[in-house]
């Protein structure tokens, strides 16, 4: 019996249609685990964040604040900001997992990513005869399987690069590289541009408690609520 046959076949579908996406997401994943040694994280601290957290944006700006000793409450704060997303993306998702257990709902909700959102619900609305949850969690857990590996060798490499050579630019390349993908309408465009002007702005004028990134977060979100409100009008 081949090793494929084992499974359900829309699970092995969403494994095979994750490939394509596993190659622009193992970078990142090294990246965020060599910035979170840089920021002062050990590798275990490292590999649980990335085990408990599972969110690729968030995880990046709650390892510069902690980078940046910000209190607690605003590291929760900003990455809780950032993934109000998922909320969304968990709206459109449930009709198509309704018959699934609450246990099984869990467990897809912890594996929610854009990604996985994006590739499952492209796939049911042009394939009605697509099993549901196996389909989604053989992209979701092929994500999670390759983010946390990402991590998890990132944190051991970034470990071994001495103090004198810094990691400080890894973070800021990897949100760039992270944000000019998702610029793809004009509400993730408007939310883009307003978020980075805001960065700009409070990094220049100083605010406490190292609430830049909270704030321009909050209002990169904002602006994309309101510009995709006033194009549905």
């Amino acid at each position: 019996m081949m090793p494929s046959e084992r499974f359900h076949p829309d699970l092995v579908a969403g494994v095979r249609a994750a490939g394509p996406i596993l190659v622009g997401i193992l970078p990142f994943a090294l990246v965020t685990g060599i910035t979170a040694i840089g920021a002062g994280l050990t590798i275990g601290e490292a590999i649980g964040m990335s085990l408990v957290v599972f969110a690729g944006a968030s995880q990046l700006a709650a390892i510069d604040l902690i980078g940046s000793n910000a209190p607690f409450l605003v590291v929760v704060g900003t990455a809780v900001v950032i993934n109000v997303r998922m909320v969304m993306y968990s709206a459109s998702l449930a009709p198509y997992l309704q018959a699934c257990s609450l246990r099984m709902r869990g467990v897809a909700a912890y594996v929610l990513t854009d990604q996985a959102y994006a590739a499952s619900v492209a796939e049911y609305e042009t394939n009605d005869g697509r099993a549901r949850l196996p389909y989604y969690l053989g992209i979701a857990f092929s994500l999670w399987v390759v983010w946390q590996i990402g991590t998890a060798l990132g944190a051991v490499l970034g470990a071994g690069v001495p103090d004198a050579l810094g990691l400080e630019f890894a973070l800021p390349l990897v949100f760039l590289a992270l944000l000019l993908p998702a610029m793809k309408d004009t509400g993730t465009t408007a939310a883009g541009l307003v978020g980075g002007a805001v960065a700009l702005a409070v990094a220049t004028v100083g605010v406490p408690l190292n609430l830049d990134l909270p704030i321009a977060a909050a209002s990169g979100v904002a602006a994309g609520v309101v510009v995709d409100a006033w194009g549905e009008t």
